[in-house]
């Protein structure tokens, strides 16, 4: 990570008063392709993937799929909530996992992904109470939607990458 005196100065008052340090807007070079609208998420199928565990992680997949007849842009990261059965929410909301987000340009039809992160049990930390949803603002979206999937946050670990295009035969790229 490259650090300037514009951004030392702000992240060293936000440790000294015990602030959370958010930039706003999107990242330098992070552009929208001219006369491409940003994904509604009325024109969005969201879904999470299986969840895959290694070396005391656990990792969701989550899936945006442009359902519209016009190619979109998601730029940014998606707001993820865990809620219990009756749709409260579970401790706090994922935190950015400090990617530098990317603009992704959807055809019809095509997915971008963003992974949902926690640690595979009591790791460091103990485990909030399981989850029955997951909700999941798109990037720039004030919609969101609910996903029925188990999930729980351990070890005061929960964060989601920005956005990332997926290749022609699904995978995620990284």
């Amino acid at each position: 990570m490259v650090t300037s005196a514009r951004t030392a100065i702000p992240a060293l008052l936000a440790v000294a008063v015990g602030a959370t340090l958010v930039t706003v807007g999107p990242a330098a070079g992070a552009e929208r392709p001219v006369g491409e609208s940003t994904c509604a998420s009325t024109n969005l199928n969201v879904s999470a993937g299986p969840p895959d565990v290694g070396a005391g992680q656990l990792y969701v997949p989550l899936r945006f799929t442009n359902t519209g007849d016009r190619p979109c842009t998601l730029l940014g990261y998606p707001g993820v909530s865990v809620l219990n059965k009756e749709q409260k929410q579970i401790g706090k909301p994922a935190d950015r996992d400090g990617q530098v987000p990317a603009a992704v340009s959807l055809a019809p039809g095509r997915s971008a992904t963003a992974v949902l992160r926690t640690t595979n049990g009591p790791i460091g930390g103990p485990c909030l109470p399981k989850g029955a949803f997951l909700k999941v603002y798109p990037p720039a979206s004030k919609d969101a939607v609910l996903l029925k999937v188990p999930f729980q946050v351990c070890s005061n670990r929960f964060t989601v990458s920005p956005v990332s295009p997926v290749s022609p035969a699904g995978a995620i790229t990284p």
